[in-house]
């Protein structure tokens, strides 16, 4: 009897799904709709698309785009490229180091948008789709084309739900390929490279004449980052930046001073110098939410302290104290003074409350200061700040014999009053970086974040909470009294109005608190970036009247459910806000346990 050999069973498990589209497309019909798609949206910017001028940009020309058809251009041009990439043409993987498609989907869903919020508009505005000309159609359609194409592209994503697969379709891939080693001139050329080209989409950002195509920028702008982070360009570049410190401050701060020799209108300066004011107060703030972990909701008051003070003592002859006319720098050194004094007193009684305690005593500090210099007009009080009054004709400022009223004429560029101060503000600028940058990687930054993390821990490894916290509350204010001095001299006049917890227009506590939390807590680019994106939004979205602010808490909610690290995160903070596993520590085991892993507390 012959004995018969078992053959083992083969493994039961199944194999993988091959990756798949959420369309049902042959891979050559979804490549060929996104490079047709992306060529004929930008060839659609060329067509006339409504028959009247009244809609803002003249859409009514064929052969030059005009207005928010030079958006669609741009979008269908970003979707060309990163299809001609997807294909291996020579010259463009750097754009896919990641080797995914989501930056295919979210170049073709930016076309999309835009085309289809001008559509809109057009027919909103004007009464109709009726106004919409034969291009108008065509641009629809076309710029439909590459979305379908990238939705048909296979894509590996884990389980097979919609949800799933459509978070894969504009996520970043866990893993990125390393890249190859450059000579140091060329990281700083791409640095270089990319802060011109940084300059340029600010100040086309900044330029906009209507909130339509502001909106329309903010479309394209946020669809292309989005497709250069989910591509892995952005973590390189950080590599980069991390590598060259020095040189991108330096750059970053050239970029701050041309700005204003690319402007031919004072207007658009002044948006400039107010937005890093706004940006020098958020800086300010975020010392003491940021890294000390505090927070004030009467933050605001500090700008008006600075800014009353520097009224008070720079000559205007509504001053209540006659006969003083200190020069700026001294006038400066007052308000930030007068500011810090003020943190001080404010911040030795409440500072032992923590909590949701502490942000109601700011809260009450910040409508105590704007109730008093309210009512010190001399009948409900004494005589100091005029009241509801204020303090107006507040003198231009005289420094080295450069009259900051004038304007001037430098290598052939005009610069208003404006613009004089923006330069002005660019230096107070430069300084306070240099104080948080400093103070953050010192000791007592160190503390700050201990603090931040676990006060009760940290006062048992020896930190005196009370006087750090301390520091910082005197610090934030001192550099908010430092933007007043200035905030006073580029309004003329000083008022009581603005110094509130919230309101329409900026700066007050809400929007400072807002700018930091939106920018990304604990960094220097974030609060400067929040700032400059809440001070644009209610200029340029005037156009939607009382619903701009519906508009703008929609937008917010949107980014701190998609994005609640802030927009520039520090590393800590992103990891806490995800699961990246990267935080989990190992749980004791014995020898014949399997390992495993605990999540650590956040």
């Amino acid at each position: 009897m012959t004995e018969t050999t078992k053959t083992p069973a083969p493994d039961a498990t199944p194999a993988p799904p091959a990756p798949h589209g959420l369309i049902p497309l042959p891979l050559a019909a979804a490549r060929a709709l996104l490079l047709g798609g992306g060529i004929a949206t930008a060839a659609s910017a060329f067509l006339a698309w409504t028959w009247t001028s009244e809609f803002p940009g003249d859409l009514t020309i064929n052969g030059y785009p005009g207005g928010l058809q030079w958006l669609t251009f741009t979008a269908g041009l970003l979707t060309t490229l990163y299809a001609l990439a997807a294909y291996g043409i020579r010259g463009l993987g750097w754009l896919l180091p990641a080797r995914n498609n989501a930056p295919l989907v979210l170049t073709a869903l930016g076309g999309f948008t835009v085309t289809w919020f001008t559509v809109i508009a057009i027919s909103a505005e004007l009464g109709g789709v009726v106004n919409l000309e034969p291009g108008g159609w065509i641009a629809a359609v076309a710029s439909l084309l590459p979305v379908l194409g990238a939705f048909a592209l296979p894509q590996e994503h884990a389980g097979d739900g919609t949800k799933e697969a459509l978070k894969a379709y504009v996520a970043k891939p866990e893993r990125i390929t390393a890249p190859q080693a450059v000579a140091p001139w060329v990281q700083r050329a791409v640095i270089t490279v990319v802060t011109i080209i940084g300059l340029g989409v600010f100040t086309y950002g900044i330029d906009t004449e209507y909130g339509e195509l502001f909106v329309g920028y903010l479309f394209v702008v946020v669809f292309a980052i989005w497709a250069l982070h989910t591509a892995g360009l952005l973590d390189r570049f950080s590599a980069l930046v991390a590598a060259n410190r020095s040189f991108t401050l330096a750059m970053g701060f050239a970029a701050a001073i041309a700005f204003p020799f690319t402007q031919t209108d004072d207007h658009y300066a002044n948006i400039g110098v107010n937005i890093l004011i706004f940006g020098t107060v958020a800086l300010g703030l975020n010392i003491v939410v940021g890294l000390a972990g505090l927070l004030d909701l009467g933050y605001v008051a500090f700008l008006g302290v600075g800014a009353y003070t520097a009224a008070l003592v720079s000559g205007s002859e509504f001053s209540t104290i006659s006969g003083v006319h200190l020069p700026f720098w001294a006038s400066a050194l007052a308000g930030a003074a007068a500011s810090l004094v003020f943190g001080v007193l404010i911040g030795a009684p409440t500072l032992r409350l923590r909590g949701d305690y502490l942000a109601i005593v700011t809260l009450g500090f910040g409508e105590i200061f704007r109730i008093a210099v309210n009512n010190m007009d001399g009948q409900s009080g004494p005589d100091v700040t005029n009241g509801p009054n204020g303090i107006p004709s507040i003198p231009d400022l005289n420094l080295f014999g450069f009259d900051f009223g004038q304007a001037h004429d430098i290598g052939g560029f005009t610069l208003g009053r404006f613009a004089n101060y923006y330069l002005l503000m660019v230096l107070i600028m430069a300084i306070v970086v240099l104080v948080y940058t400093r103070a953050a990687d010192s000791r007592i930054g160190r503390s700050w974040i201990a603090i931040r993390e676990d006060e009760t821990a940290a006062t048992a490894m020896g930190i005196n909470g009370f006087r750090v916290k301390l520091i910082a509350f005197a610090l934030g204010a001192a550099l908010a009294g430092l933007a007043g001095t200035v905030s006073a001299h580029v309004t003329y006049s000083v008022v009581p109005t603005p110094y509130q917890f919230a309101g329409s227009t900026p700066p007050n506590s809400a929007f400072l608190l807002a700018a930091v939390v939106l920018g990304g807590m604990g960094t220097v680019a974030g609060p400067l970036l929040g700032a400059a994106l809440l001070y644009l939004l209610p200029e340029k979205l005037v156009f939607l009247q009382e619903k701009s602010l519906l508009a703008f808490g929609i937008a917010l909610i949107l980014l701190m459910r998609f994005r609640p690290e802030g927009i520039i995160a520090n590393r800590r903070r992103q990891l806490e806000f995800h699961e990246t596993g990267q935080l989990d520590v190992p749980k004791q085991t014995t020898l014949t346990d399997e390992p495993a892993v605990t999540k650590a507390g956040a």
